[in-house]
């Protein structure tokens, strides 16, 4: 059945739409909610050992947090591509894509594995200046950083097989990876089935670990003769106008990533200087902020395929109808999380080990999230799925330098360090850059200068 979508040029097929968002959405909601749980499962198991065990790990994790922001705008301008390149059906250029990306991911996990391993000290200090969290982080990040060096060699894969329409594939072996390292912290944290008891060292091995089980299931999987793998008979020689395509793309993701991947750690870093109680309940925020941000990261991860693909083929209008019913769709989402997380209060705040103080600032830091919900999940799909996936790549990072860093975090940090003001208002104030940009966006949309067709 056919109904008219929002764009009066354009009829689309409702039905096929939505039977091939929920085909690209759902592995990827899925993969999205298992790397989520990792970081539940550490802080929830180190949790059950103690405050200063999970805030340490929980801070040092910041630093993966800022490497995976640069992998991702490499990866993401690969996919974006990527995406059109398959709708249109070229295979090789797609190989010389996943070349760039793996030369790209390689380089920046040289980066900061050599940064963990050479002074893990200094990177602590970035983000809190208690003693015992800094000894804590700093051992959790010279094991951990050894995974660093396999993680953007992963992601490069994975991105390749969602948008070669492997899309459960990829699921499945990420899955199959978050698992493991479930597991296998349970075991070295806790130290079952004869394992050493290693604490917040458990965690490190156990992430090294599955990230090496990670990799491996990315070379099996993708031995098979519909999915697209490298050549590295040809892996160091390039095709200079889609170098300069994807360099095109991956710089503005590149500043985006730096402006949000910073500015989220600086809003740790604010946290964890305002008390161990402060710091130990943003933690448990954040795990509960990335768990409830996996439905609007796989509809997001889905728009940007889909619309890619409709413009790569030529198929402009179509294209433009798509984004206009993802962006209806984000809403939705939106609204959707902030009735979860006012539902899930009570149970996670009565289920953390945390201190009567912390206990309070938590309860406030959930019902805040709630709504700083609404603008995440409309501002994901939106940019980082449809806008971006039409090439558009300028204006998310343009929207972070004006709401984050001209606006949340100076707030922030005045509120912090100047001001003195209490907790949760310090909280309230890193909430406000998702919401505050919500009419720029809007207005960016309906410009449509992402419908565009970014093949040769």
């Amino acid at each position: 059945m056919k109904k008219e979508s929002k764009n009066k040029n354009m009829i689309i097929d409702r039905r096929a739409f939505y039977r091939r968002l929920f085909y690209l959405a759902a592995p990827i909601t899925v993969q999205s909610l298992m790397l989520a749980l990792v970081a539940a499962a550490d802080a929830l198991m180190l949790g059950r050992i103690g405050q200063n065990e999970m805030t340490a790990v929980s801070l040092a994790t910041q630093v993966q947090f800022v490497q995976n922001m640069f992998l991702s705008a490499i990866v993401a301008a690969g996919a974006i591509l990527g995406a059109q390149y398959f709708g249109k059906g070229d295979r090789k250029t797609m190989q010389e894509l996943f070349h760039l990306m793996l030369r790209f991911c390689g380089g920046a996990s040289i980066l900061f594995f050599a940064a963990c391993e050479l002074c893990p000290g200094v990177l602590m200090r970035i983000f809190t200046h208690d003693p015992e969290l800094i000894r804590i982080g700093m051992t959790y990040l010279r094991i951990a950083g050894w995974s660093y060096l396999l993680t953007g060699i992963s992601q490069s894969y994975l991105t390749m097989m969602k948008i070669s329409d492997h899309v459960k594939a990829s699921a499945l072996v990420s899955s199959s990876a978050v698992i493991s390292n479930i597991v296998l912290n349970a075991i070295f944290i806790f130290g079952l089935l004869g394992a050493p008891r290693m604490e917040s060292r458990g965690a490190a091995t156990a992430t090294t670990i599955s990230r090496v089980i990670e990799l491996g299931l990315c070379l099996i999987v993708s031995s098979g003769n519909s999915y697209i793998r490298p050549d590295f008979r040809r892996f160091l020689k390039g095709n200079r106008l889609l170098r300069k395509d994807f360099l095109k793309q991956c710089l503005p993701l590149m500043g985006g990533s730096f402006l949000w991947g910073v500015g989220f750690t600086s809003y740790t870093a604010i946290m964890g200087h305002m008390g161990t109680d402060a710091a130990a309940a943003n933690s448990v925020s954040a795990v509960v902020r990335d768990l409830i941000c996996c439905a609007c990261n796989g509809v997001a991860g889905a728009a940007s395929i889909m619309v890619g693909n409709e413009l790569g083929a030529g198929r402009l209008e179509t294209g433009k109808a798509y984004g206009i019913l993802l962006k209806n769709i984000s809403w939705v989402i939106g609204l959707g999380s902030t009735a979860i997380i006012l539902a899930l209060t009570p149970l996670v705040t009565s289920f953390v080990i945390l201190t009567e103080t912390a206990h309070g600032y938590l309860t406030g830091m959930m019902v805040i999230m709630a709504f700083y919900m609404i603008g995440r999940c409309v501002n994901t799909v939106t940019i980082n799925g449809v806008i971006d996936g039409g090439g558009d790549t300028l204006f998310d990072m343009y929207s972070l330098a004006v709401s984050m860093w001209g606006i949340a975090i100076p707030l922030a940090l005045l509120g912090a360090f100047v001001f003195h003001w209490p907790v949760l208002l310090v909280y309230s104030c890193t909430c406000l850059d998702e919401v505050g940009k919500i009419p720029w966006v809007m207005l960016h949309f309906r410009k449509y200068k992402w419908v565009q067709d970014l093949t040769r």
